[in-house]
Order: C-alpha cells, then sequence, then structure tokens
C-alpha cells in the first residue's frame, strides 16, 4: 500500500486546476445502448474509459466526479470524447459491470476504470484475461494483479469533520445519516461521522442522536426521499448522505420542506463533491434565495482519474500499487459551505488533530 501525494482540494472545483502526484458532470452521444461509444478499435496513443457504477455521470457525486476528472485529463491533452480518447459506459445495474467492461476491452481502450466498489469482480475478470491492459479500480482493492492499480480514500476523516461541523450546527439534537449500500466503503462515512458527532457532543455537553439508514441503492432517489421525509418528520434538522444518486431524492424532500416554510429550516450534507448548487431554493418567508446544502465532504475521484490516466500516458501506470488518500495528503475534505464561524474553528481544530494523529478514528460502525 502506498501513500498519495496528493493535492490541496479545494472546495469548489476538482477538476482541471487540480495537480497530484498518486490520486466525474457529462452526458453522451454514443451510440451503444450503454452510453459509452460506438464498436471498433483505437490507435490513438493512449485511450481511456470509465465503466460506471450505476446512478450515472450526471449523479452529481461518485460518478460525476470521475467523468469530470476524465474530461480534464483529455482537455489537457488535446483529446476528443470517443473511442481514439476518452469516455464512459454506463452502467444502469449490476448486472451490466462485466458485459461492459468487456466491451470497453473489446472497443481497445488501453485504461480501464471502475468506479466503485461494486465493480470488483468484473474489474478482477478483466483484467486476469486482458493482461495487455491496464485497469484502475476506485475505492476497493484488488491485489496480486499487476496490471491493475487501486485507489482508496479515507473517507471516514472527511466524514468526522462533516460530524463536528452538524453537531455544532444542529438545534434539535437530532442528525440523520442514509447510506447507499452497506459494505466497507459506506461503513467509513457512517462511522466516521457518528465518531465526529460524539466527539464534538461531548465537547458541547450535548447529548445528540444519529438517525442510520440504509437504501440499499445508490441509484434510487426515490428512497432516498422518502428516507428524507422520515427522519426530518422525527426532528431531524441535519442528514448527511453518502449514497451516490439516492441522495438526489435528500436533496428534494429538503427542497420541498424549507419551500414551504411550515417548519424551522433543515439541512443536507453533501458527499463525495461540492453538492451547494444542490441546496438552492426560494425562501418564501424572506423573499430571496437561500441554500440548504449546509456544506459537503470533498473526495477526490476525478483527480484520482486524471492522474492515474497521466501515469498511464507516460508509460508509468502504477500497476499492482494500492494508492490511498486522506486529509494529510489533501485526498478529502469538507467545504465550508454555510456552516457559522463557530463550526468553521472546531472543523480547522479538528482537522489539525486528525493530521498530526490525535484522533483515532474507527472505518467501521460499532456494532449494537
Amino acid at each position: 500500500m502506498k501513500k498519495a501525494k496528493l493535492f490541496g482540494l479545494g472546495a469548489v472545483a476538482l477538476t482541471a486546476a487540480l495537480v497530484l502526484g498518486a490520486c466525474g458532470k457529462g452526458g453522451t452521444d454514443s451510440t451503444d445502448s450503454s452510453g459509452g461509444s460506438a464498436s471498433g478499435k483505437t490507435d490513438s496513443e493512449h485511450s481511456v474509459v470509465l465503466v460506471t457504477d450505476v446512478g450515472g455521470t450526471d449523479d452529481r457525486s461518485f460518478n460525476q466526479s470521475a467523468w469530470e476528472g476524465l474530461q480534464a485529463w483529455g482537455k489537457e491533452h488535446g483529446l476528443s470524447k470517443g473511442i481514439d480518447g476518452f469516455d464512459y459506459i454506463q452502467s444502469d445495474d449490476a448486472s451490466q459491470y462485466t458485459p461492459n467492461v468487456d466491451s470497453a476491452v473489446s472497443q481497445g481502450f488501453k485504461t480501464v476504470f471502475g468506479i466503485g466498489y461494486l465493480l470488483k469482480d468484473s474489474i478482477a475478470a478483466g483484467a486476469a484475461a486482458n493482461p495487455e491492459v491496464n485497469f484502475g479500480l476506485i475505492d476497493e482493492v484488488i491485489e496480486n494483479q499487476p496490471n491493475v492499480v487501486s485507489a482508496t480514500f479515507k473517507d471516514h476523516e472527511a466524514a468526522y469533520l462533516a460530524g463536528v461541523a452538524a453537531a455544532y450546527t444542529t438545534k434539535t439534537n437530532k442528525l440523520g445519516f442514509i447510506g447507499g449500500e452497506e459494505g466497507t466503503v459506506i461503513d467509513r462515512f457512517q462511522a466516521g461521522f457518528e465518531k465526529g458527532v460524539a466527539d464534538a457532543a461531548k465537547e458541547l455537553k450535548k447529548d445528540i442522536k444519529v438517525d442510520v439508514k440504509y437504501a440499499a441503492s445508490f441509484g434510487d432517489s426515490a428512497k432516498g426521499k422518502a428516507l428524507a421525509a422520515a427522519m426530518y418528520q422525527d426532528g431531524v434538522d441535519i442528514i448527511y448522505h453518502a449514497s451516490g444518486g439516492t441522495g438526489n431524492g435528500v436533496f428534494q424532500e429538503a427542497k420541498a420542506l424549507n419551500e414551504a416554510g411550515d417548519k424551522d429550516k433543515v439541512w443536507v450534507i453533501g458527499v463525495d463533491s461540492d453538492q451547494q448548487d444542490q441546496g438552492k431554493y426560494t425562501n418564501k418567508k424572506e423573499g430571496k434565495d437561500d441554500n440548504f446544502t449546509l456544506t459537503s465532504t470533498l473526495k477526490g475521484v476525478g483527480a484520482a482519474v486524471q492522474d492515474i490516466s497521466n501515469r498511464a500516458l507516460e508509460g508509468k501506470f502504477p500497476g499492482g500499487e494500492h494508492l490511498v488518500y486522506g486529509l494529510k495528503d489533501g485526498g478529502v475534505d469538507l467545504t465550508d459551505g454555510f456552516l457559522s464561524d463557530e463550526a468553521k474553528a472546531a472543523v480547522k481544530t479538528a482537522k489539525e488533530k486528525i493530521i498530526a494523529g490525535d484522533i483515532e478514528i474507527p472505518e467501521a460502525p460499532a456494532k449494537k
């Protein structure tokens, strides 16, 4: 396992301006049914494709960040979208992972990324069958395959900061966490958030509860909306979601409640990229534009894709390596958002302690 030297994550942009030493938005006009390019072989110097998880490159989260990073890489090298440069293949459900990886290889792409831990088996199989092709896996680890690079993130560190921010902001002392599918990756988000809330609550001498629910999907916005509605109805005033496209429903519910103006303001904490734009709404009580995205945890997925693609282009693909990114090297972070000065100061202090190794954050929730 290698520790990545990374960039400093900006509070808003995670794309072309990012420069790193180890670690996506978009649409497609492609002609095949899966959202990628038409079949054929590429003869470009190097070409890169993403195989997405469910949710797509417009999920305003994980897949979108990866796609933005790949687009930035293409722009950097004057490449065009398509089999001669860069592209993505959309996975609408888990049954498409393996066929999409196979399609990426058959089209002749030289580096194939699996975006998300759920693609682990498909990437591993594709890499074993095609040793001449580079493969990258985001958020999981494949060992002992020299043509695969694995990239993971210390999500629990950023989630801890989100927990501190939420504890310093809540008025009801009831917080919510909505996860997509249960597993080791989302465990890190939940564990970090709960630990940050607990530590901050102790400092504030508050009794703060965290309601945890899972949608069993990263692409079910209706389920996200329903879970959020139940939490807000129960008095939760801030929800942190780590649920990909499912989180769109969380934002929809918060917007509806805030625009109705019948109750006190509710908040959402975004994930993976700055989701402040999703928090825009019209505050009818005050007759002005407003925003309910309290803050967002940042994760350099797009920058990881961009950097690894550059290494592959230069003939230095880090096959067989496990790259890890955390707060210390700028791989994860938290936006200022609409935090109070007191909350920002608490987050700053917590961040410094994490980097110094003074705070131990679990990577899995405590068993209950």
